[in-house]
């Protein structure tokens, strides 16, 4: 049985590369852009990476921004962290495809090439409260900031 890990989006090639730890005690899987973008000064953009995640129910995908990034290039995550959850892999309006929110904090504008390093994942589990719920009712079925539709549309 698969517990976790990533599996590349078949639009986006089979060239991209699957993430990795660099080293034995590297926590984190380096995460690559699937596309050239450039982010200009104060703006956000969703940096395909042409990958998903599966895990166990009780785990999570943090991202993290590259550490070189944001302190060389003044890039930083417009949410200051990424939640990958268990049931975003393999929805059906985006494939469980991760995409990363990069900000340009800086003055310039800045180039991230198809194949670099923007992102790592941490897999984590997580605990939840006394009398929690969630787990009933319908299944996610939409894709990035999905988890209460009502919300986002006010």
């Amino acid at each position: 049985m698969r517990k976790r890990g990533f599996e590349r989006i078949s639009r986006y090639g089979a060239d991209i590369r699957l993430p990795e730890r660099k080293t034995a005690a590297s926590a984190g899987y380096d995460i690559e852009a699937a596309a050239d973008v450039t982010i200009v000064p104060g703006a956000t953009v969703l940096v395909p990476t042409g990958l998903k995640a599966y895990m166990q129910p009780g785990e999570v995908l943090m991202l993290a921004i590259r550490s070189s990034l944001a302190a060389k290039r003044g890039l930083c995550l417009a949410n200051g962290i990424g939640v990958i959850d268990a049931d975003y892999y393999d929805n059906p309006l985006n494939e469980g495809h991760i995409q990363v929110a990069i900000r340009n904090g800086g003055t310039e504008p800045v180039a991230l090439a198809k194949g670099e390093r923007i992102a790592q994942g941490l897999f984590l589990p997580y605990l939840t409260v006394d009398g929690d719920e969630a787990g009933v009712g319908a299944a996610r079925t939409g894709g990035f900031g999905s988890t209460n539709p009502a919300e986002e549309q006010r």
